[in-house]
C-alpha cells in the first residue's frame, strides 16, 4: 500500500515550494535573510526549486522594456532569422544563448565562492539597511521616477560587437547582458545576494546558468522558429511596476531589522494571511500595476495608493510565510526559567536568537516546530533570549554568562545546571532530536 503524506508534510512541502519559487515574486528577502541551514535542506531536496525560480526570473526580465524590444533586432544581427537552414538557425541561436550564459554564470560562481563574506556582511544591520536603500532606488526607477540606463554611446558600441557565424552570435550574447543591465540589474542583484548566502559555488553557477536560459529562451525561439512575439506595449510597463513592488518589499524586509515599527508590522503577518491577501489583491485591482503615474492626477493617486497597499500586503504575506506554525512553550526570563528548572528538576534549553539571524529563523521554522522535537523538548524548560539589540546591557550580560559569541547558539543544560551540549549552526530536526535525547 502506498504511503500518503500527512497534512503537515503537505503543508511543509507547499510552504517550501512557495518560498523558493517566490524568490523573484515575493520572498527573495526571506532567502537572503536565511542562513546556511535553509540551503542545506534545499540541496537535500535537490537544486530543482532554486533553478526553476532563477529560470522564471530570467524569463520575466526578458519581458521588460529594456530587453523585449531587443529580441527581434538582436536575432537579425547575428543572422538566425535570415538563414535558410533551420538547423543552422538553431545552432546560431544556441551560440547566442551560450554567450549570455558565459556572461552570467561566472557571477554565480564568484558569489558562491565568496559566500562567507556575504554571510557576515548580511548579519550587520548597517549593511542590510544600505542594501534596502539600494533596492528602494531601483524600485523608484522601475516606477518611472528616473531612467536607469547605460550611456547611448556604450550601448551602441556593445551592440556592434560580433560579426557573422557562431563566434559572432556568441559574442553578441556575451555583451547582451550589459546592454540589458537596466532591467537585469535589480533581479540579478537579489539573486547574487541569495547565492552568496548559500556559500555554494556549484549551486551559484547552476542558478545563474538557469537565469541565463530564461533570459535567452525568447531569443532562441525567435531565432530558431521565426516566432512572432506579441507587439511591444504598455504591458511591458506593467512588468516594470511588478518588479518595482517586488523591490520595495525586499527593501522593507531588510529595513525591518533596523526599524522597530516595521518589525512590529511584520508580526501582523504571523497569523493574518487573509489581511495580507486583501491588501495585496486590493492594491493590484486599484492600479498598482496597470496604471501609470503620467496618466493624470487621479490615475497617479490610485496607483500610489495601490502600490502602498500591495507592498504592505506582500510584506505581511512574506512574514506569514516565514512565521513558524506550532512552537514550544518559551520562557523569556532566564532567571525565572532557572528557578523553575531547579524547582521541577528539569533540564534547560536556551535559544539565543535575533531578528537578523537567518539560521535562527530556520531553527524556529523547521527544527523547533517539528512535532517529534517538540514532544522531546517538552521535558525541558525552554528559554528564548532575544539578542537583536547589541546595545542592551541585559543581553550582553546573559551572553557573557554563557559565553555566547555568535548566533545561532542553542545551549542544553542538564537538571544539575551543567552544560551538556552547544549548537552554533542550523541543525535539522533528526540530528537535533538525537542531541536532545542525550541530555537529562
Amino acid at each position: 500500500m502506498p504511503q500518503h503524506p500527512d497534512r503537515r508534510q503537505v503543508l511543509r512541502f507547499l510552504r517550501s515550494s512557495l518560498g523558493v519559487l517566490s524568490l523573484i515574486v515575493l520572498s527573495p528577502g526571506r532567502a537572503l535573510a536565511a542562513g546556511p541551514g535553509m540551503f542545506e535542506q534545499g540541496l537535500a531536496r535537490g537544486p530543482l526549486y532554486a533553478t526553476l525560480t532563477a529560470f522564471l526570473g530570467g524569463l520575466l526580465v526578458c519581458l521588460t522594456p529594456c530587453v523585449y524590444p531587443m529580441v527581434a533586432i538582436t536575432v537579425s544581427v547575428f543572422g538566425a532569422r535570415s538563414d535558410t537552414s533551420r538547423g543552422r538557425a538553431m545552432a546560431l541561436s544556441t551560440a547566442f544563448v551560450l554567450g549570455i550564459a558565459a556572461m552570467f554564470t561566472p557571477l554565480g560562481l564568484i558569489a558562491g565562492l565568496t559566500g562567507s563574506l556575504f554571510g557576515s556582511a548580511l548579519s550587520n544591520p548597517w549593511v542590510t539597511s544600505l542594501i534596502a536603500l539600494v533596492f528602494l532606488g531601483l524600485a523608484a526607477s522601475m516606477f518611472g521616477a528616473f531612467e536607469f540606463m547605460l550611456p547611448s554611446g556604450l550601448t551602441n558600441r556593445l551592440a556592434s560587437v560580433g560579426g557573422g557565424g557562431y563566434g559572432g552570435a556568441f559574442l553578441i550574447g556575451l555583451v547582451s547582458g550589459l546592454v540589458a543591465a537596466p532591467c537585469t540589474g535589480p533581479v540579478l542583484t537579489g539573486i547574487l545576494l541569495w547565492i552568496g548566502k548559500t556559500r555554494s559555488a556549484g549551486l551559484g553557477s547552476l542558478v545563474l546558468f538557469a537565469f541565463s536560459l530564461g533570459l535567452g529562451i525568447p531569443f532562441w525561439l525567435v531565432g530558431t522558429f521565426a516566432v512572432r512575439l506579441p507587439r511591444a506595449g504598455r504591458w511591458m510597463l506593467w512588468t516594470k511596476s511588478f518588479f518595482g513592488i517586488v523591490l520595495t518589499v525586499l527593501a522593507l524586509y531588510f529595513l525591518k531589522n533596523a526599524l522597530r515599527p516595521l518589525a512590529s508590522l511584520a508580526h501582523l503577518g504571523d497569523s493574518r494571511p487573509v489581511l495580507a491577501a486583501v491588501l495585496l489583491i486590493g492594491g493590484v485591482l486599484l492600479g498598482a500595476i496597470h496604471l501609470a503615474f503620467d496618466a493624470g492626477r487621479s490615475a497617479a493617486l490610485r496607483k500610489g495608493i495601490g502600490i502602498a497597499s500591495a507592498v504592505i500586503g506582500a510584506f505581511l504575506f512574506v512574514a506569514w510565510l516565514e512565521a513558524p506554525h506550532g512552537q514550544l512553550r518559551w520562557e523569556h526570563s532566564e532567571v525565572a526559567a532557572m528557578q523553575r528548572a531547579k524547582d521541577e528538576s528539569k533540564p534547560i534549553l536556551l535559544d539565543f536568537t535575533a531578528e537578523w539571524c537567518g539560521a535562527c529563523k530556520e531553527l524556529s521554522r523547521h527544527t523547533f516546530a517539528d512535532p517529534t522535537v517538540m514532544r522531546e523538548a517538552s521535558r525541558f524548560v525552554a528559554v528564548k533570549v532575544d539578542a537583536t539589540s547589541d546595545d542592551d546591557p541585559a543581553v550582553d550580560q546573559i551572553k557573557n554568562k554563557y559565553g555566547v559569541v555568535g548566533l545561532p547558539t542553542v545551549i542544553m543544560l542538564g537538571a544539575d545546571g551543567q552544560e551538556r551540549a552547544r549548537i552554533t549552526e542550523f541543525m535539522p530536526p533528526e540530528q537535533f532530536l538525537s542531541t536532545l535525547r542525550t541530555v537529562n
